[in-house]
């Protein structure tokens, strides 16, 4: 259940600031996904009392080391192991997306928030607001040819707020504040720009069908219009955190 995005050091700070700017001070938080608790460790750093969930046991292994003061578990976000009104505030860092059911997720966190406590949670945004999509662009003449596009069936994904918002609300909880928040992957050259294409999934692929060489060239020529007279290259996305509140007369059941 790990989510953090692959990126550059550091590039997930700005993301990680509005997040807590919606949890204050000394509030008990549970960070659901929390990966090997890079957002922990500046949680804690920022006065936060922290514990996180995750359910691979290396990430989770990770954390601890990292976080000395948090108190990390394995588990699942489905399914927490805590109780009732349990904490101030759940936060779920680019989770939603990667979990079988969004809504229980949600409800989830509700249920283990204190009343008037806070849910937070990211997502990327739209395809169209987030530059990294020219990874796969600058891939496509090198990939094999993708089936047509059929009209989508079901919902909208949760790229989209307005979905975003319906499972919240459906979730018992009351949608506080939608922030976007521009993150930028600076890579510090060439070749660690080329390095994280690689390791991508369509970079894999790509490599396998025409090679490493081929791949970099066309990631080169494809994005030069992004590089910074450093020599290094940068490419900005869009991310939204939505923070809703559970409900002050009721408990969540």
């Amino acid at each position: 259940m790990s989510a953090m995005e692959p990126g550059p050091r550091g590039w997930a700070l700005p993301l990680y600031e509005r997040v807590l700017v919606h949890v204050p001070t000394g509030s008990e938080l549970l960070d659901v996904g929390c990966g090997s608790g890079e957002f922990a460790q500046v949680a804690v750093d920022r006065g936060l009392v922290v514990s996180g969930v995750d359910l691979d046991r290396r990430a989770v292994a990770a954390a601890s080391d990292r976080v000395p003061e948090g108190r990390f578990r394995v588990g699942d976000a489905h399914d927490l192991d805590w109780p009732d009104a349990a904490v101030d505030a759940v936060v779920a860092v680019q989770l939603l997306a990667h979990v079988t059911n969004p809504l229980m997720v949600l409800r989830e966190a509700a249920r283990v928030v204190r009343p008037g406590g806070a849910v937070v949670v990211t997502v990327w945004g739209r395809e169209p607001e987030c530059e990294m999509r020219l990874f796969g662009e600058v891939l496509a003449p090198l990939l094999p040819p993708r089936p047509a596009r059929r009209s989508p069936d079901g919902a909208p994904p949760l790229t989209e707020p307005d979905r975003l918002t319906k499972l919240t609300g459906l979730a018992g909880l009351r949608v506080a504040a939608v922030d976007e928040v521009c993150c930028a992957f600076r890579y510090t050259s060439a070749d660690e720009l080329v390095g994280a294409l690689l390791a991508s999934e369509i970079g894999r692929v790509a490599a396998r069908r025409v090679g490493p060489g081929a791949v970099r060239r066309a990631a080169l020529a494809g994005l030069a219009g992004h590089r910074e007279p450093d020599g290094g290259y940068r490419l900005d996305n869009l991310f939204r955190v939505l923070a809703a509140r559970v409900p002050q007369e009721t408990t969540m059941a």
